[in-house]
């Protein structure tokens, strides 16, 4: 049983934004006639199309003792106190009291964000970022799974 499970996608303006790539392509082919426009708005539209889905598509999940947040998976026993963070603590952990040591899983078009210490003295890293919708929520699934 999964106790969390969030997948981030890239908003809908994202998506907005592979088409008009997708119409500037065909602009840009319209010399060369109509068949060549299509394949520029077939091509470019698809093109942006995966960009989009690969950047703006990861995956947060608590897992069989583990926390998985896009490529890492950290064991919940190494991790500490998670702290909630809104939008304008999220947006200074982004920034200013950013640590370059930390893992940071982030999406700019999320505002909202988990802070988790990482308590494992043989990893350097002092903290995992990541952004989430659901913080609370994601919080609460790492605790339940560290009691259990």
């Amino acid at each position: 049983m999964q106790p969390y499970e969030e997948r981030l996608t890239a908003p809908r303006f994202w998506w907005f934004t592979a088409a008009l790539t997708g119409v500037a392509g065909a602009l840009i082919l319209l010399p060369f006639g109509p068949l060549a426009m299509l394949g520029g708005l077939l091509g470019f539209s698809a093109l942006a199309s995966v960009a989009i889905s690969s950047y703006g598509s990861v995956r947060i999940r608590v897992v069989a003792g583990s926390l998985v947040a896009g490529d890492a998976k950290i064991p919940v026993e190494a991790l500490g106190e998670a702290h909630v963070l809104d939008a304008v603590e999220a947006a200074a952990w982004r920034g200013p009291k950013a640590d370059p040591r930390a893992f940071m899983l982030l999406r700019s078009y999320i505002p909202t964000a988990l802070r988790i210490e990482v308590i494992d003295p043989a990893d350097p890293t002092p903290y995992v970022y990541l952004s989430t919708r659901r913080p609370e929520k994601l919080a609460a699934a790492i605790t339940a799974v560290r009691a259990s």
